[in-house]
């Protein structure tokens, strides 16, 4: 079993994917097409800087080969996250790349775009989504919602809108039942060294006729027992748990919100009830003082004496007398 660096870590992923040989591999293989050449984009941009939450993103320029010899350039962005992360970050970025002059194919008049796929790298999952990898593709309708194939792809069309691969890597269990399932072998997280997450454990012998494979696979190794890419690991094992003691704070302080609002909630709902039941008692009560009132009004006028009433209707004398006056 070899021992490999994990290329969760955004230090092994950037040292694997910096050997362009590597880069080819993985990125034909999750394109599943034949990239002959790959070379990094001049405005690469890496997490450098740490924010709240880890973002590596790399560019590349791929230029694939089709079956009938035809060959054309695809700008590749490959963005990876351990965490859960809000969408925009990764619209922002989207916006960044459309923006770029850099990005518009050079000899074309009309300034046309390359075509440009977008790669998600997740250490989570996303929703209740099953399959390990989805392919989130562009297609053209008419108005009766039926495919529109006629003159496409068309530049036109390719500069305004892009294809996406979403990798979902919790989801890897170590089949292999195709070419990129092979290749993601090395972010299986099933693989991790029991004793280290920073390592997985892979048999190479599984690879010893794949060249490309092997490539890959030595490249982790080298990331392994690089000293500087080590300590890289474990500043991001450092910035984690700083990150995960955070978001546990916020999430306690979320629910002790939860629960005082919900107790708050409650204790309005008994207020409004005392209320209503003060209400009932206050116009119970006003009725209770009409029929005294009428009563003794009544009683007065057939004749009866002050304290005659005062003792039928059980009050005090001054009452029969107050009323009287009103």
């Amino acid at each position: 079993m070899a021992t490999i660096a994990n290329p969760i870590y955004d230090s092994v992923f950037k040292f694997l994917m910096e050997d362009m040989r590597v880069a080819r591999t993985i990125l034909s293989a999750l394109l599943k097409k034949n990239i002959v050449k790959v070379d990094v984009r001049p405005h690469e941009y890496s997490n450098t800087q740490r924010d709240t939450l880890s973002m590596f993103r790399i560019d590349f320029g791929g230029t694939i080969r089709e079956d009938d010899g035809r060959e054309y350039t695809v700008l590749i962005e490959v963005q990876k996250t351990w965490l859960e992360t809000e969408t925009l970050r990764f619209r922002q970025y989207l916006g960044v790349q459309y923006e770029r002059k850099e990005n518009i194919i050079a000899e074309s008049k009309e300034g046309y775009a390359m075509p440009m796929v977008a790669v998600y790298i997740l250490g989570h999952k996303v929703g209740n989504i099953e399959e390990p990898v989805l392919y989130v593709t562009t297609q053209a309708y008419d108005y009766y919602e039926q495919p529109v194939t006629k003159g496409l792809p068309d530049p036109f069309i390719s500069s305004l809108t892009h294809n996406s691969i979403i990798v979902q890597i919790p989801l890897l269990h170590g089949k292999i039942n195709n070419r990129l399932d092979k290749i993601l072998t090395v972010f299986d997280q099933t693989r991790q060294d029991k004793q280290n997450q920073h390592f997985l454990k892979i048999d190479d012998n599984m690879f010893a006729e794949d060249d490309e494979m092997q490539l890959v696979i030595r490249r982790l190794l080298m990331a392994a027992s690089d000293p500087d890419t080590r300590m890289d690991m474990n500043v991001e094992d450092e910035y984690y748990s700083i990150i995960e003691k955070r978001d546990t704070e916020l999430m306690l302080s979320a629910q002790k919100l939860a629960e005082i609002k919900t107790r708050l909630a409650q204790s309005e709902a008994q207020l409004a009830q005392n209320e209503a039941r003060l209400a009932q008692s206050e116009a119970q009560l006003a009725q209770k003082d009409e029929v005294i009132r009428n009563s003794i009004l009544a009683l007065a006028q057939s004749g009866m004496s002050d304290e005659a009433i005062a003792a039928s209707l059980k009050i005090e004398t001054d009452t029969v007398k107050t009323i009287k006056g009103m």
